[in-house]
């Protein structure tokens, strides 16, 4: 798998952009052994599952390279366990265009520069409609 797509889906997983996906049930249905009736509001936490150690490891909490290398149902050992975009029919259609503007983005900028944290960064990631910095994130570039 290219390095790239490896690092936007292990950054995903770590900052899923929505930190939960709700949907409600318009008819009574069956998951495994629980019964919902319709009307009940079913909400999954991305993420607290994308940090759950019983499913990503001890290291569920870290920045792993490796994790998606080869790709996401092996990485998932093909639990639906990665929801950064969705996921079935409810599936973001605006998800491979994302991964697709970030390469763009990031390919053109690697071309004219590097870039590091600034050292005033502060880690504070908030949740609002979306997850976002709650400081920003200083760039410090460097013409190449």
């Amino acid at each position: 798998m290219l390095q790239v797509t490896v690092i936007l889906y292990e950054s995903v997983r770590l900052y899923s952009p929505v930190s939960t996906l709700t949907q409600l049930a318009i008819e009574d249905i069956t998951l495994g052994e629980v019964s919902l009736p319709a009307g009940v509001l079913v909400s999954l936490p991305t993420a607290i599952l994308h940090h759950d150690k019983e499913i990503w490891g001890e290291d569920a909490n870290k920045f792993n390279l490796e994790r998606f290398r080869e790709g996401i149902s092996s990485a998932t050992e093909g639990q639906v366990t990665y929801f950064s975009f969705g996921w079935g029919p409810r599936i973001c259609i605006g998800q491979n265009f994302a991964m697709l503007e970030a390469k763009m983005a990031l390919s053109m900028i690697l071309q004219i520069f590097s870039f590091e944290l600034s050292p005033s960064y502060t880690h504070a990631p908030q949740s609002s409609v979306t997850v976002q910095p709650q400081y920003g994130a200083p760039l410090i570039f460097h013409k190449l």
